[in-house]
């Protein structure tokens, strides 16, 4: 089995905005580009074009319809989930090969793909789903927030985040170290009351999701149409149908 360090001199990790998140899922196609076309065993795809395609994928977005407890109007949440990157993993400490591990450095989990044999503890100790197979390499896949592109001094400056968070049209991914309070996550954390997912499994994730703001509900009188009195370009044409 494998043992996790007792500490990391960096908690590399994502903040995810909830509120922000559109769910045009860029970062899943181009996590999987990236995670293709470099790091590790290319993911596969199988039966891609047929009519039950099937294939690996490190990042995912769920979409949910969420009530508010108070009431009002429902909204759409889209939830985006990968590898986050626990303190307390247990997928490390189930590993029979070793092949999954902690890094010390930045707190990264890898898997060491050379040892794995597909065996699966570790899929079964995630909670969070965050582990998959790859059915054609038969060694386990998962998010390894881009370790090959992060510190690629070849890479532009601003090309040295996961592919996810480039990619994202909304910015709502962020990356930063959760060890530095005076980090940019740390500080959207602080600022928004950033959440651990499943905290009550005890893995200490360090990737943290900011939730979505509370948005005003239409009153009565404005879902009935009321004092809708149009403005500038609407009162005009309003004015010149009426005229006909």
């Amino acid at each position: 089995m494998t043992t996790l360090p007792t500490s990391t001199e960096k908690k590399l990790g994502l903040a995810i905005d909830l509120d922000t998140c559109v769910g045009c899922h860029a970062c899943v196609v181009n996590c999987k580009e990236w995670n293709t076309s470099n790091y590790g065993v290319p993911l596969s795809d199988e039966d891609a074009y047929g009519a039950e395609p099937h294939g690996s994928f490190l990042n995912r977005v769920h979409t949910f319809e969420a009530q508010p407890s108070g009431g009002g109007c429902s909204q759409t949440i889209h939830f985006p989930k990968s590898c986050l990157h626990c303190d307390d993993a247990p997928c490390v400490t189930v590993c029979p090969t070793g092949a999954s591990y902690k890094r010390t450095e930045d707190g990264i989990v890898l898997v060491n793909e050379n040892d794995c044999m597909g065996c699966g503890l570790c899929a079964w100790a995630c909670p969070y789903g965050a582990r998959e197979l790859d059915a054609l390499a038969g060694v386990m896949k998962k998010c390894t927030l881009c370790v090959d592109r992060i510190y690629n001094e070849n890479l532009p400056e601003e090309d040295r985040v996961p592919a996810c968070v480039r990619t994202c049209p909304a910015g709502a991914r962020h990356f930063g170290d959760f060890a530095d309070p005076n980090s940019n996550v740390s500080k959207l954390v602080a600022e928004r009351g950033g959440i651990d997912l499943m905290p009550e499994m005890g893995t200490a994730p360090v990737n943290k999701y900011l939730p979505p703001r509370p948005k005003d509900v239409p009153s009565d009188a404005a879902l009935n149409g009321e004092n809708k009195e149009p403005k500038g370009f609407l009162a005009w044409l309003d004015k010149a149908l009426e005229a006909i």
